[in-house]
């Protein structure tokens, strides 16, 4: 899957780049899950960036519910053409579209909900799901969740409505890296096996390595295979943080910190450079 390699190649460096000249931004999360955004917007998804709206009636919808990562939800959505390429430019910037959580009252297309607090997106997810139903739309919801936000009480009250309401048109990915702001989530505060927590509330539940394209295509198809059979499916996606950058690798510090000048020339020295900076 060459192309999908090169387009997830050309996302992380516009997050280096995005995050350095804000001198702001979390790249080691983002950076761990651009494969998988790349391969669910570019290959999974059927969503139209052209015809844009927030009702997204009759194509697939997606929710980022761990909002710091922007920098690679706005690549990406650059990237499949639903503003210019050019406007990550003004990433974190007075006045920009482009704010370091993604908001809704700047009109960016491609955002439909604020998700700068934690937490919520899941309780979104099936609210949209669900309206999807009332619609007869037949297309599907997809979100993304930190390992961390999962602390968060919320979730666990929107984990467990969905299987009892059948919510059989969303598809959940947790990011689980291990990591958040302050060290790895076991000492924060330890998660246990989310696999089998999904499992024992009822849902269809996937795993996977989501820094192998291959095999985030592979299980991203396998789960809208299992849609409309009466559960909802999560997919435990196990990433690096800081994946693709060396130095960034497994290292809760570069959670929320830009990299210096030198650090930027060595990280994009190892990232080829495939569709143009912006």
């Amino acid at each position: 899957m060459p192309e999908l390699h090169e387009i997830a190649s050309q996302v992380r460096r516009d997050i280096l780049r995005m995050v350095h000249a804000a001198n702001s931004g979390h790249p080691g999360g983002s950076l761990g899950c651009a494969d998988f955004l790349t391969a669910l917007y570019f290959h999974t998804m059927k969503h139209q960036p052209e015809s844009f709206d927030m009702d997204a009636r009759e194509q697939d919808v997606f929710f980022l519910s761990n909002g710091h990562i922007s920098p690679v939800f706005y690549s990406v959505l650059a990237r499949s053409g639903y503003f210019p390429v050019a406007e990550m430019a003004t990433f974190r910037k007075l006045d920009s579209r482009l704010q370091g959580h993604p908001t809704t009252h700047e009109g960016l297309p491609g955002v439909r909900i604020a998700s700068g607090s934690l937490g919520q997106g899941m309780s979104v997810a099936i609210g949209a799901a669900l309206a999807k139903k009332l619609n007869n739309d037949q297309h599907v919801v997809y979100s993304l969740h930190g390992d961390g936000e999962l602390q968060e009480g919320q979730n666990w009250e929107a984990i467990m409505f969905a299987p009892n309401h059948n919510v059989d048109n969303l598809i959940v990915t947790v990011d689980w890296n291990g990591q958040q702001i302050d060290g790895p989530t076991y000492q924060v505060n330890d998660l246990g096996n989310i696999r089998q927590k999904f499992d024992a509330f009822g849902w269809y539940t996937l795993e996977m390595n989501g820094n192998k394209m291959e095999e985030v295509v592979q299980v991203l198809d396998e789960a809208r295979s299992m849609v409309g059979k009466g559960k909802p499916i999560a997919i435990i996606m196990h990433t690096i943080m800081g994946s693709g950058v060396d130095f960034m690798e497994n290292d809760h510090n570069w959670h929320g910190v830009a990299p210096s000048n030198e650090q930027l020339e060595k990280a994009l020295a190892q990232l080829p450079e495939t569709m143009g900076d912006y």
